[in-house]
C-alpha cells in the first residue's frame, strides 16, 4: 500500500515548500512530488493545511510521562512509558538518559535498556550517560558526593555490558585520562563536555579532538570573562556540535540568539527534560514550566521538542524551517544517522510530525505508521 500525505506545508532542510505530496511505503518515503502528480492508487491523506516536518530527535531527556525512567528505579517498563510519550509529542528518536549515580543503578539502567529491546517501539536510539565522570566545581543538581574521575576499567565494564547502547557520554574532559577518552573516542561513543570547568586553553585542545560535542551550552560551565574566557569562547571558535535548552530559564533567549549566530548549524535543541520523582537521588520538583531539587536547585525542563522549537521563533526570531532544522536534522547529523533521518526525502525513514501554527501536533508518522491524534481523515 502506498500513502499519499497532502495538503501540507512541507518543512524540510531548512525550507517550507507548498504544493507538494509525499509517497509512503514499506516505512519509507519514496517520492516527494507535486500535489497534482499523486497517482490513482495511492492511499491519500489530506493534512489539511499543517505543517509535515521530519520527526524530532531529542538526546538528552530522563523522562516523559510516568514514572521517571532514572529515577529510584530504573526500568523496561519506565522506558516503554516514555517510548511512547515521546512518540505522541513527535519525538521519534531519543537518547534515554542516565544522571550521576552509584553503579548499581547506573548499570541498573543499562539492564532496562537491555530488558526493554526485544519489545521496544523503535523511537529509543540508545543511552546517554551525563555523569559521573563530571568537573564536582560545576556539578549542578547531580550530586558532588557520586562525582569521580573515570577509570579505563569501569568504562569498559559499561560500555560491553551496554552492548552497544551507550551512545553519547557527557563528562568534564579536562580531569580525564587520555587513554579514556580514546577508548570511548575508538567505540564511536559521541563524547560532550558538560559539567565542566576547562579553561579556554583546556577546551581548545580537547573540542573535536575527541570531543565532538558540548553538553547544554551556557549550564553548568564558568561563564565568560574578560580576564578568564573559559570554555564558552572555545566552543564558539572551534564549532562542535552544541546542544542548549531553549525554555527561556535554563538559557535566556538573548542568549540563546547569540550561540546562533556564532554556532549556525552546529547548534542544536535537547529538552532535558524530566518528570515529577519522590523517589531515588534525583526528586524532581515541578515549578511551573521547569523543575528543581527539593533545595531549589536548577534541574531539568518541562520542555517537549516541539515547545522548544516554538521558543526558538516566537522569542529568539529563529525561522520557523531553521528551528525545525535544529530538533531534526542536526541531532541526526551527529549521531550519524542524517542519511536516513532528520529530512523528508526520497529513501528517508518514514519519521514526521504533523503540528498547527499554534504548535500543536496533530498526527505523526513512525516509520510509516499514521499515527492519529486530530486530524479527521
Amino acid at each position: 500500500m502506498i500513502t499519499a500525505l497532502h495538503h501540507l506545508k512541507l518543512i524540510t532542510d531548512g525550507v517550507i515548500a507548498h504544493g507538494k505530496a509525499i509517497l509512503i511505503e514499506a516505512g519509507k518515503i519514496t517520492a516527494v512530488i507535486d500535489e497534482g502528480n499523486i497517482p490513482p492508487y495511492a492511499k491519500p491523506i489530506d493534512l489539511n493545511g499543517a505543517y509535515l516536518a521530519p520527526g524530532l530527535i531529542d538526546l538528552q531527556i530522563y523522562g516523559s510521562g510516568t514514572p521517571l525512567f532514572f529515577g529510584g528505579q530504573p526500568s523496561a517498563a519506565a522506558l516503554a512509558q516514555m517510548e511512547t510519550s515521546l512518540l505522541n509529542q513527535g519525538c521519534t528518536g531519543f537518547f534515554a538518559t542516565i544522571a550521576t549515580n552509584t553503579n548499581q543503578i547506573v548499570e541498573q539502567g543499562i539492564q532496562a535498556v537491555l530488558a526493554h529491546n526485544p519489545n521496544k517501539l523503535g523511537n529509543l536510539l540508545g543511552l546517554h550517560l551525563e555523569g559521573p565522570y563530571l568537573n564536582s566545581k560545576r556539578c549542578g543538581a547531580h550530586p558532588e558526593s557520586l562525582i569521580k574521575k573515570a577509570t579505563l576499567a569501569e568504562v569498559k565494564r559499561w560500555v560491553e555490558m551496554a552492548e552497544g547502547e551507550i551512545k553519547m557520554i557527557t563528562l568534564a574532559p579536562e580531569l580525564q585520562d587520555a587513554e579514556v577518552l580514546n577508548y570511548l573516542d575508538e567505540q564511536g561513543i559521541i563524547l560532550s563536555s558538560g559539567h565542566s570547568d576547562a579553561t579556554y586553553q583546556q577546551a581548545k585542545a580537547f573540542i573535536n579532538h575527541p570531543v565532538k560535542a558540548i553538553t547544554h551550552l551556557y549550564n553548568a560551565m564558568p561563564p565568560m570573562h574578560h580576564r578568564l574566557p573559559g570554555i564558552i569562547p572555545a566552543v564558539f571558535e572551534e564549532k562542535p556540535y552544541t546542544s542548549i535548552v531553549a525554555d527561556g530559564i535554563h538559557v535566556d533567549f538573548t542568549m540563546i540568539a547569540l550561540a546562533k549566530r556564532e554556532l549556525g548549524d552546529k547548534l542544536f535543541l535537547i529538552t532535558d527534560a524530566v518528570t515529577e520523582s519522590k523517589t531515588g537521588t534525583y526528586q524532581h520538583v515541578l515549578k511551573g514550566n521547569h523543575y528543581t531539587m527539593p533545595n531549589g536547585t536548577l534541574s531539568g525542563s518541562n520542555l517537549t521538542m516541539l515547545k522548544a522549537v516554538q521558543s526558538c521563533v516566537n522569542h529568539v526570531g529563529i525561522p520557523l524551517a531553521e528551528a525545525v532544522n535544529m530538533a531534526s536534522l542536526y541531532p541526526a547529523q551527529l549521531i550519524g544517522q542524517a542519511h536516513q533521518l532528520g529530512k523528508i526525502e526520497q529513501n528517508y525513514q518514514a519519521d514526521m510530525i504533523v503540528f498547527n501554527t499554534d504548535f500543536e501536533v496533530e498526527s505523526v508518522i513512525f516509520k510509516g505508521v499514521v499515527h492519529n491524534y486530530n486530524i479527521k481523515f
